[in-house]
């Protein structure tokens, strides 16, 4: 008879141990996001060395001396800079901020065709310093972008994620805890499927203090709802357009979960996080392609996913946001 543990994780690799006493994380990338990782890293003294690699050369050393000349403050954190990789050897992590921004007019194929031709020059560098680091893709589009990483690299699947849907996540139930008067974190809901406009909310399975919210209101989050609930995963897919609208760019927020996910991956915590990771064979997903889920996460990386189970209508927008991802995939040149 199957185990109620072999019924809700479908693994993906043997847990081992991926260097559990070392604590190095290099960032690609020194732009607002790659920095903002940096500073939260530092400040919640998830690793003893920080490794900095860009190609300006002249922002790299600000940057390392910025970091530095905080460390009176803080418990001791290396910090290093170089345009060279050889900087990032031996790295447990590496996390990708960097990456080709989309010009105006441009389509989202060739955004990601230019990112492409930058990740076959980086991730060959990263494999070679550090052969047995987890690879963190930051950029977007993320789920492309952790796709290609995985291509490129040839690491097993485990050890290479994406953000994804970890941030929408928790912009929603930031704002579900908002509309109810409770703290985020007893707020318990996932967004999944791509990080970007085709994201899925699943309302069947949000509950808070164990009640699930569909219990109370079947219609919550359709447009049915006549509390407007659905609204709030609007303002989850809009949030970011709106903080680049009024301040440029988006950071913090990232910065901070790209720190958590260091912090559990290190630790070995094995909390589960919904991440971009290749998901073919599970939810009826056939193809290669990265797409978000809950997942478990330990020092192996991304050890066990956890099949969501949906309902109807969110079937059929997960099967809409598989097909968004699938396009741009089938369309990259190698």
């Amino acid at each position: 008879m199957d185990s109620l543990k072999s019924k809700l994780f479908v693994p993906i690799c043997e847990e081992g141990n991926n260097g559990e006493n070392n604590s190095k994380i290099t960032i690609v990338g020194v732009g607002q996001v790659g920095m903002a990782a940096a500073f939260s890293v530092m400040l919640q003294n998830v690793c003893t060395e920080i490794a900095l690699v860009d190609i300006m050369a002249d922002k790299l050393e600000g940057e390392m001396m910025d970091l530095q000349h905080g460390q009176q403050f803080l418990k001791k954190c290396k910090i290093v800079a170089s345009t060279d990789y050889a900087i990032s050897s031996d790295s447990n992590i590496v996390v990708i901020t960097a990456g080709a921004r989309q010009k105006e007019g441009e389509s989202r194929l060739n955004l990601v065709q230019r990112n492409v031709d930058i990740f076959k020059k980086m991730i060959p560098q990263i494999v070679k310093y550090s052969p047995n680091c987890i690879i963190v893709i930051v950029s977007n589009p993320v789920d492309i972008l952790a796709y290609v990483a995985w291509k490129i690299s040839g690491f097993p699947r485990n050890r290479v994620i994406g953000t994804g849907t970890m941030l929408d996540s928790a912009r929603f139930r930031f704002l579900l805890g908002e509309k109810l008067g409770v703290s985020a974190s007893s707020c318990h809901g996932y967004i999944i499927g791509e990080h970007g406009d085709s994201s899925v909310a699943l309302w069947s399975a949000v509950n808070v203090g164990g009640i699930n919210l569909t219990d109370i209101n079947p219609d919550i989050g359709t447009d049915k709802d006549t509390e407007k609930y659905y609204e709030i995963h609007k303002q989850v897919i809009e949030s970011a357009y709106k903080i680049i609208k009024l301040k440029g760019y988006t950071s913090w927020a990232i910065g901070v979960s790209v720190s958590t996910l260091c912090s559990i991956l290190l630790h070995n915590q094995h909390n589960i996080l919904p991440l971009s990771v290749l998901a073919k064979d599970v939810v009826g997903i056939n193809e290669e392609i990265y797409i978000s889920l809950p997942c478990v996460v330990c020092r192996d990386g991304v050890t066990h996913i956890v099949p969501q189970r949906l309902n109807a209508e969110e079937k059929k927008k997960m099967n809409l946001s598989i097909n968004e991802l699938k396009k741009i995939i089938f369309g990259i040149k190698w």
